[in-house]
C-alpha cells in the first residue's frame, strides 16, 4: 500500500481531471447533464481508480485497478474527440487535453508492465 498522491501517474491524472473541469465550464447549458458530466465524471474516476489501487492490500488488486484506470482513458479520449467535433472544445484544447489523456495511458502501461515484470 503506497500514498497515491505520491504516484507521478495519479498526479498527471489529477491535473487532467482539474483541466477537464476548466475545459467543460465553456460547454452549453443543455450539456450539464450530458457530455460535460461524462467528461468530468471519467476524468475524475481515473484518478479515482488509481487512488483506490494504491489503497488495495495486493498487486493484484492494483492491477486491476491500474487497467480499469486504462480503459478510462481510452473512454476519455473518444469523449474528448466527440466535444471537439460538437465544437464545445477547441482544436488546442482537445490537442492538449488528449496528450495528456495519452501520457497518462502511458504512464499506467508502464505500471502495469512492471507488475506483470
Amino acid at each position: 500500500m503506497q500514498d497515491f498522491r505520491n504516484l507521478k501517474a495519479w498526479q498527471k491524472s489529477h491535473a487532467l481531471t482539474l483541466a477537464v473541469y476548466r475545459a467543460t465550464v465553456r460547454f452549453p447549458g443543455d450539456e450539464r447533464f450530458g457530455l460535460t458530466i461524462q467528461l468530468r465524471r471519467t476524468a475524475a474516476s481515473l484518478a479515482t481508480s488509481l487512488a483506490d489501487g494504491c489503497g488495495r492490500g495486493s498487486d493484484a488488486e492494483f492491477w486491476k485497478c491500474l487497467s480499469q484506470a486504462t480503459g478510462l482513458g481510452s473512454q476519455l479520449e473518444y469523449q474528448l474527440l466527440l466535444a471537439r467535433d460538437l465544437e464545445y472544445l477547441t482544436d488546442a484544447d482537445h490537442a492538449k487535453l488528449t496528450a495528456d489523456t495519452v501520457e497518462v495511458r502511458k504512464m499506467l502501461a508502464g505500471l502495469i508492465h512492471s507488475l506483470n515484470s
